[in-house]
C-alpha cells in the first residue's frame, strides 16, 4: 500500500471544512469540464464498512457536478438472470463512456466483503473473484479508464455510535438494515475479508487508497483532494456567455391564475 496511516487528529473546524470543501468542489467542476471536453473516462470506487462515510462523501463529490457527466452507480441485489452471468458482467454496463465520471457506491467488491462473510457466495466463487479482479481492473486501466479505489476505514466504536444515531433519526433510519447490524457481530470476519481483499487486489495498475473516516469532515476533504491530485486535468475555459436583451412585449397576457391549480402555500402557515 502506498501512503501511511493518518494519525488521529482533532476534528476539522466547520468553518475551515466548509471553505476548503467549496474550493475542492470548484476544482471538481473544472475536472468535470476537462473530462467532458477531452472525452476522458473516470471511474471512482467507494468501498468500506457500513457507516464509514462513503455515501456522504459521494454526495459532496457530486453535489455541484452535471448529472449528465457525473453519475452515481449504486446497484441493487442481482436479479436471477444476473446471478447466472459472469460475475463482473452487470458492472460492465455501468462503466463510464467517453466524457463521463462514474462514482460506484459499492461495486464488484461486494463479493470480497458481504457476499463472502455472509455466505452469499461459495468459497470457490470468492477465490475466483480474487484471481480475476486484478485482471479485470488491469483491462480497464489498459483501455484508458482512470480508475481510483478508496477504502473508508472506520473504528468499531465510531461505527456503533453512527448506527445508534441512525436508529434515533427518522430521516436516516432507512440507512440501517439487519445486514448492517450483522456487521457488528461479524467485525473480525469483515476485517479478515478486507485484509485478504487488499492482499490480492492492491495492484500497481489499480492501487487501493485508505481513507481514515472517524472524522467525516477530514475524510471528505482528504479523499476529494487526493482524487484531484491523481487526475491530470486542466482548467478548460468555458465559452463566454452574455445575457441577451429582453425583447419588447408583443402583447402577451397571462391567463387568470384562478384557471390553474397551484400548490397550497404551506410556508404561510409557519408564520401564522
Amino acid at each position: 500500500m502506498s501512503g501511511k496511516k493518518t494519525q488521529s487528529a482533532p476534528r476539522v473546524p466547520r468553518a475551515v471544512y466548509e471553505k476548503e470543501l467549496l474550493r475542492l468542489q470548484t476544482e471538481m467542476v473544472k475536472l468535470q469540464e476537462w473530462v467532458r471536453v477531452e472525452g476522458a473516462r473516470v471511474l471512482v470506487v467507494f468501498e468500506g464498512r457500513d457507516a464509514a462515510g462513503k455515501g456522504s462523501t459521494i454526495k459532496r463529490v457530486a453535489e455541484h457536478l452535471n448529472p449528465r457527466v457525473a453519475r452515481i452507480a449504486a446497484l441493487p441485489k442481482p436479479t436471477e438472470r444476473e446471478r447466472g452471468q459472469w460475475y463482473f458482467q452487470r458492472y460492465v454496463a455501468h462503466l463510464p463512456a467517453a466524457g463521463e465520471i462514474v462514482l460506484f457506491d459499492r461495486s464488484w467488491y461486494n463479493r470480497a466483503g458481504v457476499e463472502h462473510v455472509m455466505g452469499f457466495c461459495t468459497k470457490e466463487e470468492h477465490q475466483r473473484f480474487l484471481r480475476q479482479c486484478p485482471i479485470f481492473e488491469r483491462m480497464l486501466v489498459e483501455d484508458g479508464i482512470l480508475l481510483r479505489k478508496y477504502w473508508f476505514s472506520v473504528s468499531d466504536a465510531v461505527q456503533e455510535e453512527r448506527f445508534r444515531r441512525r436508529l434515533d433519526d427518522p430521516t436516516r433510519r432507512w440507512k440501517l438494515s439487519p445486514m448492517d447490524l450483522e456487521s457488528i457481530t461479524r467485525w473480525e470476519a469483515y476485517s479478515r475479508a478486507k485484509d485478504d481483499m487488499l492482499v490480492h487486489t492492491d495492484v500497481t495498475e489499480a492501487p487501493w487508497y485508505i481513507v481514515e473516516s472517524d472524522d467525516k469532515r477530514r475524510a471528505r476533504l482528504n479523499m476529494i483532494a487526493h482524487l484531484l491530485s491523481t487526475v491530470p486535468y486542466r482548467d478548460v475555459s468555458p465559452p463566454v456567455l452574455e445575457l441577451p436583451p429582453r425583447p419588447e412585449s408583443t402583447g402577451y397576457i397571462r391567463p387568470p391564475q384562478d384557471l390553474q391549480t397551484y400548490v397550497p402555500d404551506h410556508a404561510a402557515t409557519l408564520t401564522e
